[in-house]
This record gives C-alpha cells, structure tokens and sequence, in this order.
C-alpha cells in the first residue's frame, strides 16, 4: 500500500447533512469522489469526522445513515482496510446526549501496531476486525454535547464533541470531532466583529481545549478537525464587496429585516440584498475576484487561538455555504456569507508529528471542488506521519517533558 515505511494519514472533516435529506441524488456523487480521493493518496489510515449525521431531519432521514456505512465498507476502494471502526451518535430519543456526530476509522492491512484507547481502564488495547457499532462500548471514546448555555437565545442544538485516543506505530494522539454553532442571523453577525456568535464560539472552543487539558488522562498530540462554523468578518466583507453603495433599510415593527445596498450611479441598482438568512450579490463572480483567497484576510475567529492550535495554509476557496443543486457543484447559496467552517487544526504537541521536509508535504485540500457535495465540501489533511521515539506530554502544569511510550496491551 505504501512504498515507505512512514505511515501515511488522511483526516476529513464533513458536514454530511445534506447527503442523508436527498441521498437518491447526492450520495453517490458524495462517495465518488472519496472514494477517488482515497485511491489517489491510498492512506494507510482514514479518519472520517462527520457532522450532522441523519440530516436536520433526522428522525425521518436516519434510516439512510445505515445505507451510506454499507455503501463504505462493501466498497472495492476499502476492501483493503482489515479494521474498521464506526462511532455513529445517531439515537435522537436521548435528547440531553444527542450530538449527531459520527466518526468512522478504516485501517489498511499494511498498517501494523495499531491501538485504541479505553478512557476507563486508561489502556490501549489492539485493534482488530470490524466494529459497525463502537459506540455501544461507551469506554473507547469520549463524548459531550455542550450546556445549552452556551448558545444563549437558541434551541438545544445537537452541538458537542467525539474524541478518540490512537497508537500508530508508538505515535499517540487524540483525533476529535467537533461541531460548533452557526450564525442564525446575517444582520446581527454583521453588526460588529467578533459577533456574538463568534463569541460563544470562542467560549465552547476554550472550554473544549480546557477539559482535554485537564483530565484524568496522560496529555498528548491533538488533531481537532469538524465543522466549527468559523465565520468571516461579514462587516468587513460587505463593505468590501459594496464600496460606496447606498444602503437602503426595511423596518418591520422598528427592527431592520433588510439592507439594499444599491450603485451610487443613475442605475440605482441593486447591489446586495442582505436579510436574516439571505446573502445576494448582483455579481457573484465578484465575490471571488479569481481569487476566493482575498477572503483570507476577514477570517478571524481563530487569531486568538494562534498560541495553541495550527493549521496549514489553506490554497481552497470556503467550504460553506454550497449550492445542493446536484449540477451545480461551484456556486454559493444565496444565504450567508461564504466561510471557511469545516477545518482540521491541531495542537503546537502534533506539529512534529507530520513528516514536512523536501520529499514529504502534508496536503491540505477539499474534497469534490468541481461536484456537488451538500452544502459543505469535506475537507482533508493528508501527511505522514514523522518518525518518533518518545511521545510528549503535558504534565497539569503545563511544563512539556518526555518520556518513552508505556501501555498495557489487550485486544478490542
């Protein structure tokens, strides 16, 4: 499977929601193009991060979740991967827990010495065979949905975390699916940055990165990848895109429901329409100015994250918010302001673990830029991962030492 004898990783993040509310014309095109991927950068270990799983209509579409795991394992690209291991948080009926986060790990034949971690008895046991249903064995994984709290003045939203511990060869790290709130509103997200949804954001995420910190386990290397709904300065980018327009207010009952920016020459016309949910440019080409990349420079949320999570340079256009029509896979919905949502970050502790030097560069990319993939592209980081002969920790004071690689072994 691969001609070196480092291993080689691909992590992927995708917000699967849209797949499972239309999967007669979305799924197989979805699974084209991973399966593609996967037979192109033939990763010795996949670790797929999914959110939304079941779709927002989840008590009607989570029967297609079973369809889409079959359609994954039966596949001649997968055929190869001997270990298999499904975390599907799928049971709505428990509402205080239910995060509709999924985790899916496949490990090829040629990767040996792999483990997994049980957070009770604080062991690693070996990996083997297929396990469809990990979730039920409620020691191998961790899993929390955030206090209501924390998105004051919404529903309980099905947002929290999924984490698992792996020992690849004697390289530990913890991979952690995550999926944060969203902007429920573009005219109060404009008004100011940070926005208040960019706030609690901050919170969750600080929270998120304290408990993992401050747990009973051993400390080690992080590999934070989902949707963590990221968004731009939208302020910024409007007044961007609009320069010296004119805008023009609809009030219902005193509150501003519209902003009609329109040219300031005779025309008149009309050049963003901006409302709760709707984002509308005259022009869409403009909002990427042959360069979706000018972009980079409203994109906040994660500066006041610099010191503990690092991400590599992304060369991809944002990954929200997607056309769902299945013969449209490059144009925006006419509904927010595109953002850079789904991304895959890891701690200062994992840098050295991704072999970068002349003949090794991690990958970080989308997945499907020319299909339709729902209203999220997935996105992947794939590397290989660096020789290591000790795995670093981090005592409860913070200080950084090292010591070599000590577990129990048993078998999962």
């Amino acid at each position: 499977m691969a001609s070196e004898s480092l291993p080689s990783v691909m992590l992927i993040t995708a917000n699967v929601g849209s797949i499972f509310e239309d999967p007669e014309n979305m799924l197989q095109g979805w699974l084209h193009k991973f399966f593609e991927t996967v037979q192109t950068l033939k990763p010795q270990l996949i670790a797929l991060h999914m959110q939304e799983v079941g779709g927002k209509d989840y008590e009607l579409c989570m029967g297609n979740v079973n369809i889409f795991i079959q359609k994954l394992i039966e596949s001649d690209t997968l055929k190869g991967y001997d270990r298999v291991c499904v975390l599907l948080d799928k049971d709505f009926t428990i509402v205080d827990q239910f995060t509709a986060l999924g985790n899916i790990y496949f490990v090829h034949e040629s990767l040996q010495n792999v483990q997994m971690y049980d957070f009770k008895a604080c062991r690693f046991s070996t990996l083997q065979g297929k396990h469809m249903d990990l979730i039920s064995n409620k020691t191998m994984f961790e899993k929390a949905k955030f206090p209501q709290n924390f998105f004051p003045g919404t529903v309980w939203s099905r947002k929290g975390f999924l984490r698992t511990r792996w020992n690849i060869e004697n390289r530990i790290f913890d991979l952690v699916n995550i999926h944060l709130f969203h902007d429920a509103s573009n005219m109060v997200a404009m008004e100011t940055f940070p926005s208040t949804y960019s706030k609690n954001r901050r919170r969750t995420l600080e929270y998120v990165l304290q408990r993992l910190s401050k747990d009973k386990h051993d400390k080690v290397p992080l590999f934070l990848f989902g949707d963590f709904n990221f968004r731009l300065d939208a302020q910024g980018v409007i007044q961007s895109l609009v320069a010296e327009a004119t805008p023009e207010y609809t009030k219902e009952d005193k509150n501003v429901t519209r902003i009609t920016y329109k040219d300031g020459d005779a025309s008149k016309k009309a050049i963003l329409i901006l409302e709760k949910k709707r984002f509308e440019i005259d022009d869409p080409s403009r909002l990427h100015r042959d360069n979706p990349k000018w972009l980079l420079q409203f994109d906040k949320e994660l500066l006041c994250f610099t010191n503990q999570l690092h991400e590599f340079d992304r060369e991809f256009p944002p990954s929200y918010p997607y056309s769902e029509d299945v013969t449209d896979g490059r144009s925006y919905m006419k509904t927010r302001v595109p953002a850079w949502c789904d991304r895959i970050l890891l701690s200062t502790s994992a840098k050295p673990l991704i072999k970068e030097d002349l003949y090794h560069k991690a990958m970080y990319n989308v997945i499907g830029q020319d299909v339709c993939m729902g209203d999220h592209k997935p996105i992947f980081l794939s590397f290989r991962l660096a020789t290591s002969q000790v795995t670093p920790y981090y005592k409860a004071a913070g200080a950084l030492v090292y010591y070599p690689l000590i577990y129990r072994e048993t078998s999962v």
